[in-house]
């Protein structure tokens, strides 16, 4: 039964977030209904990552099993016909029998995208956090250098966040842009926690409004504590850029385990 891997980019605006949900319309409910249509059968699909309400995507991944044999230019010519304008499928691809989304991640990278213009933007409400106070971007990038590495992000988790610890690898984090313009911050690593990408941007933040000094995002991490970082930065300025792959699963973490994978 051939597998198929779809990317998938979407502006989340209008959704409850990717998973289905009782309270709205999610991406991946109407992704499921154009698969249907197209291969007239029932069809479940899995993700490599849950975004949340409002945020967006341009490298979510999908798969699926089907019985049916299409050319691959049907699952992205023939769904983008029966998707909304605001979802489409950028790539699909046949993949081994064995493929998970999720479990066979090497990482992600998500790009996080501030307006710090000194009046609001409307056309970047619904892709920006504006904020208004000018940032100091380099106190922001010379902070962000202690978010590198290994360590537990416990500080940067949602409150109701359930993986079962909070070891994470963080790869990079970027900081670029000009005050009183633009400001983005890309975060890449092997995965994540719920909300730890937004956590992560609400805090640095602060240090760019010169609330903070660059050496306290240390002490936050250090801390383990929710209560000591910044607050979560909104949800319309994150995007999720890429999900990494490998030849197969990624090796297991020190502590004996792949690292879980929250929500964003």
């Amino acid at each position: 039964m051939p597998r198929l891997k779809l990317t998938i980019e979407y502006d989340g605006t209008r959704y409850v977030g990717w998973q289905v949900q009782p309270n709205g319309t999610s991406i991946q409910a109407r992704l499921v209904r154009a698969l249907e249509e197209l291969l007239g059968e029932q069809v479940a699909v899995e993700a490599a990552g849950r975004t949340d309400a409002g945020v967006h995507a341009t490298g979510q991944v999908v798969c699926f099993n089907t019985p049916r044999t299409l050319p691959l230019k049907a699952y992205w010519m023939g769904l983008n016909g029966l998707l909304p304008e605001d979802i489409a499928v950028v790539r699909a691809e046949e993949v081994p029998a064995e493929f998970d989304p999720r479990r066979w991640s090497h990482g992600k990278r998500y790009r996080y995208r501030v307006s710090n213009k000194p009046t609001r933007s409307p056309l970047r409400r619904f892709t920006h956090w504006e904020v208004f106070a000018p940032l100091q971007v380099e106190a922001m990038q010379r902070a962000a250098a202690h978010l590198v590495g290994r360590h537990d992000f416990s500080a940067f988790r949602a409150s109701n966040c359930q993986a079962t610890h909070a070891l994470r690898e963080v790869r990079r984090v970027d900081v670029q842009g000009t005050s009183r313009d633009e400001v983005s911050f890309t975060v890449e690593g092997t995965a994540f926690l719920k909300h730890m990408v937004r956590n992560l941007v609400g805090t640095l933040v602060e240090v760019g409004k010169g609330r903070r000094p660059e050496a306290w995002v240390a002490e936050v991490l250090a801390s383990r504590d929710r209560k000591r970082a910044g607050p979560t930065a909104p949800p319309q300025g994150l995007v999720m850029e890429e999900v990494f792959y490998g030849d197969g699963p990624p090796p297991r973490t020190p502590g004996g385990t792949a690292d879980e994978e929250g929500e964003e």
